[in-house]
């Protein structure tokens, strides 16, 4: 191996790359030590994390011990990797400039790093050289060797390019900087790309056909490695752009019986961005040509297919182009699906008349379809991230959640869990914990009023109303106020509000509840739909609640936090309960009397 002399550098630095991430300074002193004494030994690290970069400096007090260093443990595997050592370039001026790098392409695969060391240090000094690898240390196939002198550069070019090294072709050239290089199309291409070869067709066939259209430089059939057979594409590069412009008129030709491709040969990021361009502009062509008339339909039940769906939207008339209910790689519903029609009346009409009807058992939801863009764009300007709205469930004891008064079993009826605030207290104009407003039709059927006791359990409270329901709506109404209306002071005010407020948490209750009904089926809680209703209720504003309503994903995000709230408050009264309490704690009693009612 040939090294850098003395001469080109002023101070004994080296380079130590490729490194584990668990090398430290130490094991590396330990190394380097063998050689002379060491200066100092640095392996960089995240600012942030401390975690190795995989590359270190290591300084020697002498240049000669630094030279010998890098002659002897060049390549040398440190637990089990082999490092990577050259001078270390204090000028940025000398690295930027390109002078003497060379690019390298078409490596076999079994050439690393010290093979090809050996290959190019016989044409001059190596300051540096890597082959590229992906995440699993397999080579890319291309590898930058750099040089002290151009001349050095300018002879490994000569020397090596076109060679076979392990038995492929490799291009040797001067490297050109990404910024440099062109990333528009050339008007000057003169190399073409060929698909759908027969595997019959070697290089020899290749050349024979494209002859006509003028000199070929160069010709290759891709090959797999392993068995050597033809992939069925290939490229052939001419001596003038005007050749291999004519000799595009073989695209589409059939030969050996299959319809070749030919063009001009594109980089991976020109195919990439053309692509591109064609998927976003055949979207918004689909956009465009459906605006208005395709429907969005959710809610829908696991019976309900294609058919069904159509069905059902052809009874208000209208031309139907087509129903399709979305469906998971198992085959099983997704809960929703799209109607689309023939013009944008009709699908005004049907949405008017359809959003809100009763497929099946379920009530179902219709609007226009939207792209995913538009909705999130129409959520977050309608609903604007609130001051603490991603804040947990309030806590109390050791951060656990208080206990609220639900009646337990399935098809339970809601309760407000305002009642409840984890000290007893109630807030104004507030029924009794007792009353209950059934959201499932639970036992006693919807619309009751609950009996003496509930009126009995208002009065107590000093209910400033009486809340009255109608068996003909879902949502509950409250009569008015008294005719003798309050006095106009800021007590009035902000019992207006208060009640208004009230007015909205029950509405919401009643929406929320039937979806964390369904979203709890499937993991078999659905025991738990009050509970996290309340949960929810108390604490989130109507604005994020609204939120939920409109975002089936954000809603069951804070359903699996709920059920990690209540899982963690129900393994801690176990833990409580299996810790006796010593005897002078009697203030802790009623609140494990509560929480036991809970």
């Amino acid at each position: 191996m040939s090294t850098p002399t003395t001469a080109s550098f002023a101070s004994a630095s080296l380079y130590v790359g490729d490194l584990r991430p668990d090398i430290n300074e130490s094991q590396l002193f330990e190394i380097f030590k063998q050689i002379g004494p060491v200066a100092s030994i640095r392996v960089c690290r995240d600012a942030i994390t401390r975690r190795s970069l995989g590359y270190a400096y290591v300084n020697y007090h002498s240049v000669s011990d630094a030279e010998r260093a890098l002659d002897v443990f060049n390549f040398k595997d440190i637990k089990g990797k082999p490092c990577r050592i050259m001078w270390s370039q204090r000028d940025p001026s000398l690295r930027k400039s390109h002078q003497g790098n060379i690019f390298i392409k078409n490596l076999h695969k079994s050439i690393d790093n010290k093979a090809l060391y050996d290959t190019f240090a016989s044409f001059g000094n190596i300051l540096s050289c890597k082959v590229a690898t992906d995440e699993n240390g397999v080579s890319k196939g291309y590898a930058f060797v750099h040089y002290d002198t151009q001349e050095g550069a300018n002879l490994a070019i000569e020397k090596v390019n076109g060679m076979l090294l392990n038995g492929k072709k490799v291009f040797v050239g001067n490297f050109v900087s990404r910024k440099e290089r062109k990333t528009e199309e050339s008007p000057k291409w003169t190399n073409i790309y060929i698909k759908h070869l027969d595997k019959s067709i070697d290089e020899e066939k290749l050349k024979e056909l494209f002859s006509p259209f003028g000199k070929i430089t160069s010709a290759v059939i891709m090959r797999d490695e392993k068995t050597n057979e033809s992939k069925g594409f290939g490229f052939i590069n001419f001596e003038t752009h005007e050749e291999a412009e004519a000799a595009l008129a073989l695209n589409e030709k059939e030969i050996e019986g299959k319809q070749l491709y030919v063009g001009r040969a594109q980089k991976k990021s020109e195919r990439e961005h053309a692509l591109k361009e064609m998927f976003q502009k055949l979207q918004a062509e689909r956009m465009s040509k459906y605006q208005g008339v395709n429907l969005y339909v959710k809610n829908l039940e696991d019976s309900v297919d294609d058919e069904i769906l159509r069905k059902e939207f052809s009874r208000f008339g209208g031309t139907i182009t087509s129903a399709k209910v979305m469906r998971d790689d198992k085959g099983v519903s997704k809960g929703f699906g799209f109607v689309c029609f023939a013009t944008p009346d009709e699908a005004t009409k049907a949405v008017t008349e359809m959003n809100g009807t009763m497929i099946g058992n379920k009530p179902i939801y219709v609007a226009l379809a939207q792209r995913k863009e538009v909705r999130r764009q129409q959520l977050a300007s309608a609903h604007p991230p609130m001051n603490g709205s991603n804040r947990a469930i309030p806590m109390m004891n050791g951060g656990m959640y208080p206990p609220v008064f639900y009646p337990p079993g399935r098809g339970a009826p809601f309760v407000y869990p305002g009642m409840y605030n984890g000290r007893g207290r109630y807030p104004p104009n507030m029924p009794a914990p007792g009353f209950v407003m059934s959201s499932r039709g639970g036992k006693g059927g919807r619309g009751k009023s609950g009996g003496k006791q509930q009126q009995q359990q208002q009065q107590q409270q000093g209910a400033a109303y009486p809340i009255k329901y109608n068996s003909n709506v879902r949502n509950p109404t409250v009569n008015g106020p008294p005719a003798a209306a309050p006095e106009n002071t800021a007590a009035a005010a902000a019992a207006a509000t208060q009640e208004e407020a009230t007015r909205q948490k029950y509405m919401l209750g009643e929406n929320l509840y039937p979806r964390i009904s369904v979203a709890l089926q499937a993991l078999k809680q659905e025991a738990l739909a009050g509970k996290i209703t309340g949960m929810l209720l108390d604490s989130m504003t109507p604005e994020e609640l609204y939120g939920l309503i409109e975002s089936p994903d954000a809603l069951n995000r804070k359903i699996s936090e709920a059920l990690e709230v209540l899982e963690n408050y129900n393994k801690s009264k176990e833990n409580a309960a299996a810790t006796p309490a010593p005897a002078t704690e009697t203030a802790a009693a009623p609140a494990a009397e509560v929480s036991n009612n809970a």
